[in-house]
């Protein structure tokens, strides 16, 4: 049966479309928001399109009145976040923000080979950051489920072409990933059981260093980073646990193996080119 109360995306991009595919699948009334709906949702019945700009508070009225936000974008700037905690919050049933986990300050130096520090809810954030802060604020003042997302992979947006360009190296950085579909999921799983006023880290669980990747990659698939460089780069990175959205929400992972997930990735595209 259809919940009584949409699901509203603001800012409705790479994720949000995700989010939009899987809520209809599931039966859930999905609205997807955007500054200029007909021109970037066009695959989206217009039915099912709402133009929403922060910069724009006339838009923020056509937000259904006790519907389920999910915000996607940076939380910037911040007067405006405010104005719309004040104006939107009082007649909205639930919301959940997309943060990130820069938002957390960087890992204490470590001895050399040792890993990145384990990062949780609780670990110190960097507040000089405004997204972070304007996170904070809708998390304060409006009950704001955040979820601070690693780094997003799929199809479009694919790690072995990360490498293949020579934006990430051979580094032992480690680095958080979680596919787009186990976000999405996610997102709607906080929707429903997460605690108002919680933050949830994101990540399939598996912190790796670039350089193990870089390896898979080359053994597994032939490819290879343009870059050389073997040397951390911009400190440890970080390792992120995720005990507790395992916890509150008990969500089942789609892709919780990234080097499955790849392999699907690549063969798809080879397959969508062979048919070109």
């Amino acid at each position: 049966m259809e919940h009584p109360s949409p699901v509203v995306i603001l800012g409705t991009g790479y994720t949000g479309l995700v989010i939009h595919a899987l809520g209809q699948a599931r039966g859930l009334r999905v609205l997807a928001g955007s500054r200029s709906p007909d021109e970037h949702l066009a695959s989206i019945p217009p039915s099912q399109r709402l133009r929403f700009d922060l910069a724009r508070p006339q838009t923020w009225a056509d937000i259904p009145e006790r519907a389920r936000l999910i915000w996607c974008f940076p939380a910037i700037p911040e007067t405006l976040v405010q104005g719309f905690a004040e104006r939107v919050a009082p007649r909205i049933s639930r919301l959940v923000v997309l943060g990130s986990t820069s938002a957390y300050e960087p890992a204490a130096p470590q001895k050399e080979g040792a890993a990145a520090s384990l990062i949780d809810e609780d670990s110190p954030l960097n507040l000089a950051l405004p997204r972070v802060r304007g996170e904070e604020w809708l998390r304060a003042h409006c009950g704001a489920i955040i979820l601070r997302s690693a780094g997003i992979y799929g199809p479009g947006r694919h790690v072995l072409d990360w490498i293949r360009q020579g934006r990430v190296t051979a580094s032992p950085r480690y680095v958080n990933l979680v596919h787009v579909e186990d976000l999405a999921g996610i997102c709607l799983a906080a929707l429903e059981q997460g605690r108002a006023g919680e933050v949830y880290n994101v990540s399939d669980s598996q912190p790796r260093p670039w350089a193990e990747i870089c390896r898979i990659a080359q053994q597994r698939w032939g490819v290879e980073s343009s870059k050389k460089n073997r040397k951390p780069e911009g400190g440890p990175g970080k390792r992120l646990s995720i005990a507790k959205l395992r916890r509150d929400l008990g969500y089942t992972f789609r892709h919780p193996d990234l080097y499955e997930a790849l392999d699907a990735i690549e063969n798809a595209a080879h397959h969508k080119s062979e048919r070109l």
